[in-house]
C-alpha cells in the first residue's frame, strides 16, 4: 500500500516537471499546474473565463502565460502595499 502511494506522488512529481516546461497545455496540463479538477476547467472553458484556443473544432489547447495572467487576475494588495500608495499618493498631491 505504502509503495503504491509513494509511486503515485513520485508520477505526479514527473507530471508537474514535465508539465511546467511546456509552453502550450492540454486539459490534463492544465489540471495538472493549476489543481483545479477537470469538470471546473471545462466549465471555465464553457463560459469563456478561461482563454483557450481550439484550431481543430475539437481538441482545446492552453497557453501557460495566458494561464498564469488568468490566475494572477484580481490580485488582492497587502497592507503595506496599501499604506505605501497612500503614502506616495499624498506626497505627490502635497504642494
Amino acid at each position: 500500500m505504502e509503495s503504491n502511494a509513494i509511486i503515485q506522488k513520485l508520477n505526479r512529481l514527473e507530471t508537474l516537471i514535465i508539465g511546467t516546461s511546456k509552453q502550450i497545455f492540454t486539459v490534463d496540463d492544465v489540471v495538472n499546474y493549476t489543481g483545479f479538477s477537470k469538470s471546473y476547467v471545462y466549465k471555465l472553458v464553457h463560459n469563456n473565463i478561461l482563454p483557450y484556443s481550439k484550431p481543430n473544432n475539437r481538441t482545446l489547447f492552453f497557453t501557460k502565460t495566458e494561464i498564469d495572467e488568468w490566475l494572477m487576475k484580481n490580485k488582492s494588495k497587502s497592507i503595506s502595499q496599501i499604506e505605501q500608495e497612500a503614502v506616495s499618493y499624498t506626497n505627490s498631491t502635497k504642494k
